[in-house]
């Protein structure tokens, strides 16, 4: 663990420095033909494809991410239990950490590794959280896999229910790292669990993770629980959303945000609405975070929107 990558991020939020995740790493992967199928989804990758798992890491770098996500969204016990490799969690957890680590090492970058914490269950099902003590114990075996393995911050995400989100920082925070946390909305600006965001924001704001999030939301429709969310913590808040969402008959529908160029202007719309934490989640690619790293760095980029 880096410390003074630590106390950097620390810094960075209290001044009200921009920081600049990465992007989606499982549609990358699908989009550079690695082989997605359930139930290993992108933990797969980890084995069969390390090589193209480093260069989207390594891309993302190039193209100004201060923090890369390893890949161990779906490396927790539970999920690799339904493939049999369940005693292979904490292998896999660390070998996710190592090419995350080794991409930052091939370059003068200073990012920071984030270990991933997702959702025990499917992201999109909050109707399948489990109980609170299988949440306790297996979220604080999770962030202590990843904490060993020597990543910079714990990243907890796609959150859907205020419930999972609680235990899931708790057992982040007692471990000493830094913690953001993040709850996916829908385009009511809910949780998808039917909370709102402002209960969330209430919840979470006691244990005191370094920030409170918004992610997998269309990113057009982002703005609006990001201001709920900024009238309702006192923490640092910020947002990475999807280029695109999920139709009602479960077909993935693109928004204008697939162009990096108008998923730029997203950002920046939540950037003057307080966010200081700002990256992609699913369809987004090393050239959204590129333009966001040029947009949000030049004033005048967007004299004729404003």
């Amino acid at each position: 663990m880096n410390n003074h990558l630590i106390s950097e991020i620390g810094s960075y939020l209290s001044s009200g420095r921009l920081v600049l995740l990465d992007g989606a790493i499982g549609t990358e992967l699908d989009r550079r033909g690695v082989d997605m199928s359930m139930p290993l989804w992108s933990a797969r990758a980890i084995m069969d494809a390390p090589d193209i798992l480093g260069q989207i890491h390594l891309d993302y770098l190039v193209s100004g991410a201060e923090v890369i996500t390893a890949n161990t969204f779906r490396t927790h016990r539970r999920n690799l239990d339904r493939a049999g490799l369940g005693d292979r969690a904490v292998e896999l957890t660390e070998q996710a950490v190592a090419i995350a680590q080794k991409a930052c090492s091939g370059t003068s970058s200073r990012a920071m590794v984030a270990g991933s914490m997702a959702p025990l269950e499917d992201c999109y099902s909050p109707d399948l959280v489990p109980t609170d003590e299988c949440l306790q114990v297996e979220h604080t075996e999770m962030a202590h896999s990843l904490i060993k393995a020597g990543v910079d911050l714990l990243l907890i995400e796609t959150m859907n229910t205020v419930r999972e989100a609680v235990a899931a920082t708790k057992a982040a925070v007692e471990t000493g790292c830094p913690v953001l946390v993040s709850v996916i909305c829908g385009s009511d600006g809910r949780l998808l669990s039917g909370e709102t965001v402002s209960a969330a924001s209430e919840a979470l704001t006691p244990i005191n993770p370094d920030a409170i999030l918004i992610n997998c939301a269309p990113a057009p429709d982002l703005h609006r629980p990001l201001a709920e969310l900024r009238a309702n913590t006192s923490l640092p808040v910020g947002a990475y959303g999807n280029v695109g969402y999920m139709h009602d008959d479960r077909n993935w529908v693109d928004s204008d945000a697939s162009d990096p160029e108008i998923y730029a202007l997203h950002a920046h719309r939540w950037r003057e609405s307080g966010a200081m934490v700002i990256g992609g989640c699913c369809g987004t690619t090393p050239a959204h975070i590129a333009r966001i790293k040029a947009s949000l760095l030049d004033p005048f980029v967007f004299r004729d929107e404003t």
